[in-house]
């Protein structure tokens, strides 16, 4: 697919893919970014796709996005809620908040050395519960792959951790 190409799908369908993501979160900047994130994907993986019903691919990609964010939306909120719930219970609740914010603030840095695929693996897998057959549909890698970048991360992760204990 070459330049003009891609504008034309651009051109075609961005508009109802805005709609479909618009109409399934009811937030405009959400959609905006998912649309924007979509034609990107469709853009950096143009020369290995075969789209034969390229509206069909692009509806089913944003419906995709929209159940992602809302999966995440959910996760969010409930961790936000549980972590909520700890503090209110925890009798050393500064000390203890400021170790967790630490420890995050590291583990966060540490996930940014990934490899960015290997990174967006661990965090659609820790971050957002996604399970290795929906990061391999979504991502469009293999679930051993996505096996593959969850070890992978995890060693690091784990030794780094450690160091960093010490």
């Amino acid at each position: 697919m070459d330049e003009h190409a891609f504008e034309t799908i651009y051109n075609l369908y961005w508009e109802k893919i805005y709609a479909v993501c618009y109409n399934n979160i009811r937030e405009m900047e959400p959609a905006r970014e998912m649309v924007q994130d979509i034609f990107k994907s469709l853009w950096e993986r143009r020369d290995t796709l075969e789209l034969t019903a390229t509206e069909h691919y692009l509806v089913r990609a944003a419906k995709l996005k929209t159940f992602e964010y809302l999966r995440n939306k959910v996760a969010r909120e409930k961790h936000l809620a549980q972590v909520t719930r700890r503090s209110h219970t925890s009798t050393n609740c500064t000390e203890e908040q400021v170790i967790f914010n630490s420890l995050t603030e590291q583990l966060n840095t540490f996930v940014e050395t990934l490899p960015r695929q290997c990174q967006r693996v661990y965090r659609m897998s820790r971050e957002q519960g996604l399970s290795n057959r929906e990061i391999a549909s979504l991502l469009f890698i293999s679930e051993r792959a996505v096996e593959y970048h969850i070890s992978r991360a995890l060693k690091t992760l784990r030794t780094s951790l450690a160091d960093f204990m010490h």
